[in-house]
């Protein structure tokens, strides 16, 4: 689900937080160098988490998949890994609604391009306009032309498609379908330009909801989806018959039978209904079509399946069900191109008791269900359930009959068969992937195994971390949609979300500072209690109480000793309690919705903020006075800390490009702060273990420092920064929270819109992340070590990390590393180092950044290339004079 990612984006617009100039998206365009450690990235894994609308099979190479979501970002298959690689981690904060994508084609001519359509919201909450981008090495890299209008990645609608389209004959030729009115739009030159087709007769007139003023649900969705009769062109020729589906009840069909040069209602189609899917069988001449009377992904309370005769125009209903006793729209439409008579879709908005997929083998002649009644309310199922590698996918649920525990899904808009495998079958919904890989079971008799198919794609929203100093639990999180986790080792997936209560989203968590095993958390749910407390480090919960009026979960603290808490809850003023949450009483001198943090050594003191106000309490949140210190943000969106080992040590980040933004710190208890005059803007604050040598705890910030956005680092109490992330690894939006690990140096838990909970950890960590230096002429002495690592490759492309060892008893001061290459190899992008190539031999250099590397330490670099025939790994490499083992 995704309705509570809705809010995180709003909120950030509406406090100001993403004005500003876009910045260019495309990994080839030019960008500051400021940066700092080399850092390894990795996802704390949850797997999944969020809702995937779109998957989409390249029909020319085998196990060449993609797959979209709604917020964060697109993903392609590694089938030697059976995992998920990210391919939008380059969106950075200006254009955060890029990690939004509407749509995704993979070009059937060239398998190496594919292109997608992104952008988040199309009404203001999204500052920028939407983008085609496109890439030559299947999302390795991307460059972008930015459209005059906005899309909807996350809008209603947006399981319906796909609305770009490569022409499978000309792949120069592409087609966008948008929203808002802005009707169809073509690109003749491979996605570089595009232009309306002024003669495309519909824009659409669907709305999901007219009387809503927010240009959310009263948004035109437009064109919904462009699907070509391959059968009607040959090689290097236009496509002649094309169909576009779209928003609009009474005219959901249109086709050209020539190239696009003109359009046409397709007669005698359906009506009443929205076409959510059409999935074209040249083989046997037939276009499908799913209906639903609404435009989904939640509703839909009717539909109908149809098939079209191409050839002869005659249309038939071959809906697996009556209309009567449908509650859902169809949706999840997809043929087997090995057997094309095979359909299958699905009852995408049946949410109770579950969803339902329909298979046919004969063109939709007549129907089998993936599950069935025997006697209600008892199921027999064609399938079995092995949710082994999510066991949270259960959510914890112990339902009664006829629901069952875990569901098929929900939200299920897309379903595909694999074009080269008819066992193998992969379908997204709210939650996360899952697939089979025995699907023909089906139609023997037998059971097919339905499994997450998931790792690697990450979808979760986050809106708060914590890293306890001891106990068990290496994180905690709280997420919106699935409530949140306690990782035990970031490597696992957790068996649960937190349970008992559950919460929908999770808005607020916090510790006990000297007594990590008190654990409280807030958060929204339907009904019952909005707060939950843990005794034992976040393994266990029980509900506590709601105060009067309580809507949500707004921002909670705990005191340092776990002895009370103070809570800021939606629908109701500050609250104080003693114990756990049995009795609350209001606190006075602070205003309802204000930020609430604790102390980190005095348990009676709390900290709050509104409205450019600081609030501080020292008899346990009973009465707050208001702070003397001006100079802070004036709006609400502003994130702050009290740091763990110093009383009244408080760190302050946020603000809006239109006033205050930027880093404050206070060493008395918030009586005073002063403005870290290096720091341009910042909008969270987080604390980890000290550097070796250090005397301060490490900070770590989200920020604009030096002019450059990214995630930053200081060891010297804010003096300096060094940044940790690259352009490579931006995220989109990551101001809702950031913490780093007491307990590891150098390790920084992000939190992400979409992308889930993003880890990384320092290749300087052994030598306490001076940083500095880099000379110009690098000439370390010393032993060394190389590790070359291929981490992905396709046809004509591949990806690879190298690290090198300083493994001699000095530091280097600068170095500069060389190899050749065997089998022509060229690389195409390099990262965190500077390169030349010459032939077959490559000299990697260190930037200005990352050129010390203190004995017994390491740093790190990547780089796309290109590669034909064979890619084996180079045999030798060399630091100036000196030969490297390789492991």
């Amino acid at each position: 689900m995704r309705r509570t990612r809705i809010l995180t984006a709003v909120l950030a617009l509406a406090a100001g937080l993403l004005a500003g100039s876009p910045s260019a998206l495309a990994a080839n365009a030019p960008r500051a160098t400021l940066a700092a450690d080399t850092y390894t990235w990795h996802n704390a894994r949850i797997d999944g988490g969020g809702f995937v609308p779109g998957i989409v099979f390249n029909r020319k190479e085998k196990n060449l998949a993609y797959a979209r979501t709604d917020i964060g970002g697109a993903y392609r298959w590694q089938e030697s890994t059976k995992t998920w690689t990210p391919l939008l981690d380059s969106v950075g904060w200006d254009e955060w609604g890029h990690t939004g994508v509407v749509s995704l084609a993979s070009d059937s001519v060239d398998p190496d391009k594919v292109y997608a359509a992104v952008g988040t919201y199309t009404n203001s909450w999204d500052p920028t306009n939407g983008a085609v981008l496109r890439s030559g090495d299947r999302g390795g890299s991307w460059e972008k032309t930015d459209l005059p209008f906005k899309l909807g990645g996350n809008m209603p609608g947006r399981g319906m498609g796909e609305r770009l389209a490569v022409d499978p004959n000309k792949d120069s030729v592409l087609y966008l379908g948008a929203p808002s009115g802005k009707g169809l739009w073509r690109s003749t030159d491979s996605g570089v330009t595009w232009s309306q087709v002024t003669n495309f007769p519909n824009v659409g007139n669907y709305v999901q909801d007219p009387t809503d003023t927010s240009g959310y649900a009263n948004d035109n969705q437009g064109i919904v989806w462009v699907t070509f009769d391959e059968s009607t062109g040959t090689a290097g020729s236009a496509t002649k018959t094309i169909y576009v589906g779209v928003a609009d009840q009474a005219n959901a069909v249109y086709r050209s039978t020539d190239a696009g040069a003109t359009w046409s209602r397709v007669a005698g189609q359906p009506t009443g209904y929205l076409a959510h899917k059409g999935v074209l069988d040249a083989v046997n001449g037939y276009l499908y079509i799913a209906y639903s009377d609404k435009g989904g992904p939640y509703d839909g309370g009717k539909g109908q399946l149809w098939r079209y005769a191409t050839a002869t125009g005659a249309w038939t209903n071959i809906s697996p069900v009556a209309e009567a006793d449908t509650y859902y729209g169809f949706s999840g439409l997809t043929v087997d191109r090995q057997h094309p008579g095979t359909v299958m879709a699905t009852a995408y908005s049946s949410w109770w008791p579950d969803t339902q997929i329909f298979r046919s083998t004969d063109s939709g002649g007549t129907w089998t269900k993936a599950w069935d009644y025997t006697s209600y309310p008892n199921r027999a199922n064609r399938y079995t359930m092995d949710v082994s590698s999510s066991p949270w996918l259960t959510f914890g649920a112990n339902p009664s009959p006829p629901e069952q525990a875990p569901k098929l899904g929900w939200m299920t808009e897309s379903l595909e068969i694999d074009p080269f495998n008819s066992n193998r079958m992969m379908y997204g919904t709210g939650a996360t992937l899952y697939g089979t890989e025995n699907l023909t079971n089906w139609d023997s008799g037998g059971q097919f195994t339905v499994k997450p198919m998931v790792q690697g794609l990450e979808e979760t929203a986050v809106n708060d971390l914590a890293a306890p100093p001891s106990g068990g639990a290496q994180l905690l999180s709280a997420l919106g949609d699935i409530g949140g986790f306690r990782h035990t080792d970031l490597t696992k997936v957790p068996s649960m979300m937190f349970t008992s209560p559950s919460f929908t989203t999770t808005t607020s968590l916090d510790f006990a500072e000297a007594n990590p095993n008190t654990v409280v958390r807030v958060g929204n749910v339907d009904s019952g209690a909005h707060i939950a407390f843990s005794t034992d480090n976040g393994a266990n919960w029980f509900a506590g109480t709601d105060p009067s009026g309580v809507s949500g979960g707004g921002t909670v603290a705990a005191a340092a000793d776990g002895s009370r808490f103070v809570w800021s809850p939606a629908g109701a003023g500050v609250q104080y309690t003693t114990g756990f949450g049995s009795s609350w009483a209001a606190s006075s001198g602070i205003p309802a919705g204000a930020i609430v943090e604790s102390d980190r050594v005095d348990a009676k003191t709390f900290y709050g903020f509104k409205s450019g106000h600081f609030y501080v309490s020292s008899d346990g949140g009973a009465t707050f006075t208001t702070s003397a210190a001006t100079g802070l943000p004036s709006g609400d969106s502003v994130r702050f800390k009290a740091l763990p080992g110093t009383k009244g040590d408080v760190w302050l980040a946020g603000g809006a490009s239109d006033g205050a933004y930027g880093l404050w710190h206070s060493a008395d208890s918030g009586a005073g702060f002063t403005k870290l005059a290096n720091v341009d803007q910042a909008d969270t604050i987080g604390f980890g273990k000290a550097a070796t040598g250090a005397s301060y705890q490490t900070l770590y910030t989200s920020a604009k420092i030096g002019g450059v956005r990214g995630v930053f680092r200081s060891t010297d109490k804010g003096a300096t920064w060094t940044r940790i992330n690259d352009d490579a690894h931006q995220w989109g939006w990551t101001g809702a929270a950031i913490t780093g690990d007491p307990r590891v140096y150098g390790r920084v838990y992000v939190s992400t819109n979409g992308r889930g909970i993003v880890y990384g950890d320092s290749s300087a960590a052994g030598d306490g992340g001076s940083g500095g230096g880099g000379g110009t002429d690098p000439t370390p002495t010393g032993a060394c070590t190389v590790t070359y690592k291929i981490t992905n490759q396709w046809a004509g492309g591949f990806q690879a990390d190298v690290q090198l060892t300083n493994t001699g008893s000095t530091a280097w001061n600068g170095w500069a590393l060389g190899w050749s290459f065997a089998d022509g190899q060229q690389i195409g992008q390099l990262w965190n180092a500077d390169w030349t190539q010459s032939g077959a031999a490559v000299t990697a250099k260190n930037v200005s950044w990352n050129g010390t590397v203190a004995a017994g330490s390491s740093v790190g670099f990547g780089f796309t290339g290109s590669w034909s025939g064979v890619n084996s790994k180079p045999g030798a490499f060399k630091v100036g004079d000196q030969s490297c083992a390789v492991a």
